[in-house]
């Protein structure tokens, strides 16, 4: 692949994200155009770019899901590519597509690779020809009622239905007993449908006290493809990563280089170009099974960079100019061990209830191994429209040990106040002794969750307010001023430019 100049970025997502690809940017010189709907008008990411445009209202759909105005955008504004992120677009073969029929590059694979990859079907069987075990299920997706009865009886509970057409948790249910085989059906159906616009679902064989253990992949266009370890995200809460580690402290060096090579093979066998993490799951014995292939950047990926010293962001912008990988396999070490909390708008003492409004006081922490990847800051306003994600907090040890207790420390030097925030959930596990042990596998969250909360001590009503009061009263003025950007109208004209 000939060398592509990119000399302007439209960062096609919102958050910490963004924040993350335009740092990115702003290191390799690359100007950074972010988008936003109307709710994000005065977010973090807007300021921090080198130029913001509005694409519409605060729905997904008419914003940041918006492909025709997306593309409409970055043509307009003389855009040589788009960066996805994670979530929203960034594993839809019809972006990439667009993308480039629009003339423009995507930074990531190409909609042939996102379907093949992006299907869990697909993915199962190229997985198959090439030797790779995977979990006992269904070939084909299934929508109708009596198929999916006829296929839970073959392959007996517990089960677990999954959306055919996506992830992250969405369209996807634990059944254990027959009797709740139906309602778990419709449910996930109907939040499939919702969610991805296509109601098919796979079953597969549901493993008890499985680990969740990826691999992270970077491809070329040149036919390289190497990979930068493992990372453990056992640590969830119905299906969705809470902290995340690398590597992972429970397999053995006989299984992560199986599952090393295993991910480099599938990889190589689709010509994968971009970042790219390969799932699999390690049960309670060691035994692993490929569980899907993720075509993006993902959410965890500060804690393979933190270990091996790779900007994957940075190198996804360069593979995407066609840059050639400089590394061989053997140049990869992991060092050290990283862990990455992720710090939601949510309450963690009532069910994890989303937190919208205004954050009054925010101070990240600092020292030696920490790293906060923030889309906030003090007078943030967190939406209700969007994932709750405010941050990732990643600390870096020489040990396991040492990262934890960088991580603890951390936990309470972070101020946030104005929204509740699953940083108390973060700090009871950092105490956990199954956590401190590494022996967390995806359930026991789950299990446990309600004995982790009751260690949470009670603070009064009024020493939280005295507490907040101190912390407005510490908090330093704002540096920059916040100011409204001008809009980018659908018709296509340019309203005006913030630089």
């Amino acid at each position: 692949m000939e060398r592509k100049t990119i000399k302007r970025v439209l960062i096609a997502n919102r958050g910490e994200i963004a924040i993350r690809i335009i740092r990115a940017c702003k290191q390799l010189g690359i100007t950074s155009i972010a988008v936003y709907s109307d709710a994000d008008c005065k977010s973090l990411h807007v300021q921090l770019a080198d130029e913001a445009y509005c694409i519409g209202p605060a729905a997904p759909s008419e914003s940041y899901l918006n492909i025709p105005r997306i593309i409409e955008c970055a043509k307009t504004v003389k855009a040589d590519a788009i960066h996805p992120g994670y979530g929203f677009l960034s594993e839809r073969a019809t972006f990439s597509e667009a993308v480039a029929k629009a003339g423009l590059i995507f930074v990531g694979p190409n909609a042939d690779i996102i379907t093949t990859m992006g299907s869990k079907v697909a993915a199962r069987q190229l997985a198959e020809s090439l030797h790779i075990s995977v979990l006992p299920g269904t070939e084909n997706p299934l929508t109708d009622w009596k198929d999916v009865q006829t296929f839970a009886k073959k392959i007996g509970y517990p089960l677990l239905l999954k959306a055919s057409a996506g992830g992250g948790g969405k369209g996807m249910r634990l059944v254990r007993k027959e009797c709740d085989l139906k309602s778990a059906f419709d449910m996930a159906q109907s939040e499939a449908q919702n969610a991805f616009g296509d109601p098919s679902i796979l079953i597969e064989k549901y493993l008890e006290e499985p680990h969740h253990v990826e691999v992270q992949v970077l491809g070329d266009s040149h036919g390289n493809v190497i990979h930068l370890f493992e990372r453990e995200c056992s640590l969830q809460r119905r299906h969705q990563k809470v902290i995340e580690e690398a590597p992972s402290p429970f397999i053995s060096e006989k299984t992560r280089k199986e599952l090393c090579a295993a991910a480099v093979k599938l990889a190589k066998a689709v010509n994968y170009v971009s970042a790219g993490t390969i799932e699999c799951l390690v049960d309670k014995h060691g035994n692993w099974y490929f569980l899907e292939m993720n075509t993006r950047i993902q959410v965890e990926h500060p804690v393979t960079e933190m270990t091996t010293g790779i900007d994957l962001v940075a190198w996804q912008l360069r593979i995407a100019a066609g840059e050639k990988i400089p590394w061989k396999q053997s140049d990869i070490h992991c060092t050290g061990v990283a862990m990455e909390c992720r710090i939601y708008a949510e309450n963690p003492m009532t069910n994890f209830m989303p937190s919208p409004g205004t954050i009054h006081v925010y101070r990240e922490p600092s020292g030696p191994g920490v790293r906060v990847d923030s889309g906030v800051t003090s007078k943030s306003v967190v939406p209700m429209n969007y994932d709750p994600i405010l941050s990732k907090l990643i600390t870096w040890g020489e040990t396991r040990d040492i990262a934890r207790k960088r991580m603890q420390q951390a936990i309470s030097e972070y101020v946030i106040s104005g929204v509740h925030t699953s940083l108390p959930l973060h700090k009871l596990m950092m105490q956990e002794p199954t956590f401190t042990k590494g022996a967390i596998h995806t359930q026991w969250l789950d299990q446990h969750l309600a004995s982790v909360l009751e260690r949470q001590p009670a603070i009064s009503p009024a020493l939280m307010a005295i507490a907040v009061f101190h912390q407005v009263q510490r908090a330093a003025p704002p540096t920059t001023t916040v100011t409204e950007t001008t809009a980018w109208e659908s018709a296509g004209r340019l309203e005006g430019l913030r630089q």
